[in-house]
């Protein structure tokens, strides 16, 4: 499959899961028939190598997918970010780095076989965000210590996007007795079953399909289940790799800023019978336009980040334009939709219409982890020369 089709795909999917949208979002429920499409087309398997049967495609390729999937349900495309950011992540680690850091023979067998099963159509997802720790690595009070050849789990992660309905998931965890910035933490790759928890209930007001439920662990998992077989990984990827914690949301909030727009043309042009630029009142049409300006260029931000993601990654300037890329991308999410919504009226924003919808979802963006407000301090931060890991008053990881 070209890149062609693939974005040909995506473009047909995202049209079907517009189609559903309000449904899941009214019942707050799994978007099931959404996953079956991205299963059926093979997009699971879109980060994975082509040795393992997957597509193949690098973090660009990932940003033009789940921004057009956004454009469809924007929940279903968060689902996808993070299952795309445990195949990601796998997929790119490159074999010498990981063995200089001394992975074994045992860990790319998993890591293998974890790929294939993403393109056979396994669901993965991400837990890490905790009540009191948020998503801040350093912080996680789920532990981990030697146990029966493998290690023992144990933590109450507070959300969990897909809950309950993964078949495996990306865990954070810190070595039992380690506590504060040099807490030893590290990543696990963990299977649903016993031991794995869904707790709760979900009713928030956006990304309500996302089901992001608790996750309660209890389990052992083999050893070679920890990532590259090496402890204290998470803090030092976070820091030199961040586009999996940052930017793959990024994609998404972009992707709804688009959708936002393409609904408000819609519904003005529907709404002015007409429906000539003349008949929108010029008021009505520079809103408009600025919510468009906003949006491509946000979407030029988040691509050129990828570019760098691609081209030059761990590198200084492409880890600070994937923290403004963040940055924009959910800020302007929420205010082009918010004018939007001025522009169109109180008609565009029934219970249940599409910007309605996209409306809550949108408000999200900001408080994705990390932050605006967290994102704004790391490129402060770095414009004045200091270190984030060090300087930052909270440190984003």
């Amino acid at each position: 499959m070209t890149l062609v089709d693939v974005r040909q795909r995506t473009q047909q999917l995202a049209e079907r899961f517009a189609s559903r949208a309000e449904e899941y979002d009214r019942t707050a429920s799994f978007p099931i028939a959404d996953i079956d499409d991205l299963r059926s087309e093979g997009l699971l398997g879109l980060m994975v190598p082509t040795r393992l049967g997957g597509l193949g495609c690098g973090f660009e390729d990932y940003v033009a997918v789940a921004a057009m999937l956004a454009e469809g349900n924007g929940a279903t495309a968060l689902v996808f970010n993070m299952h795309a950011s445990v195949t990601g992540a796998l997929a790119g680690i490159p074999d010498d780095l990981a063995r200089a850091l001394g992975a074994g023979d045992d860990f790319f067998a998993v890591r293998d076989q974890v790929l294939r099963a993403a393109v056979e159509g396994a669901l993965y997802g991400v837990a890490i965000s905790e009540r009191q720790a948020g998503s801040r690595l350093s912080l996680v009070e789920t532990t981990y210590e030697p146990e029966d050849g493998g290690y023992r789990l144990r933590g109450h992660k507070s959300v969990c996007s897909g809950a309950g309905h993964l078949d495996a998931y990306l865990v954070a965890a810190r070595a039992r007795q380690a506590e504060g910035p040099e807490a030893t933490v590290s990543y696990f790759l963990v299977t649903a079953g016993d031991g794995v928890k869904a707790e709760g209930s979900w009713d928030p007001l956006g990304m309500r399909a996302t089901v992001s439920t608790s996750l309660v662990l209890d389990v052992i998992v083999p050893s070679e289940r920890l990532l590259t077989g090496v402890e204290g990984l998470a803090l030092p990827m976070a820091y030199a790799m961040p586009q999996w914690l940052v930017a793959s949301y990024a994609a998404v909030y972009v992707g709804l800023a688009q959708a936002a727009v393409t609904e408000a043309v819609a519904y003005l042009k529907s709404r002015h019978a007409a429906g000539t630029r003349s008949s929108v009142p010029g008021s009505v049409r520079a809103r408009l336009g600025r919510a468009k300006a906003a949006t491509d260029a946000a979407r030029l931000m988040v691509d050129h980040a990828a570019r760098l993601v691609d081209t030059q990654p761990g590198e200084a300037e492409t880890n600070r334009f994937l923290y403004q890329a963040k940055l924009i991308a959910g800020d302007t999410a929420m205010d082009v939709v918010a004018t939007l919504s001025e522009a169109c009226g109180l008609g565009a924003l029934g219970r249940g219409s599409p910007l309605e919808r996209i409306f809550r979802d949108a408000r999200c963006g900001a408080i994705m982890p990390p932050r605006s407000d967290v994102c704004a301090d790391y490129l402060g931060t770095t414009a004045l020369g200091g270190d984030p890991m060090a300087d930052m008053e909270r440190p984003p990881w």
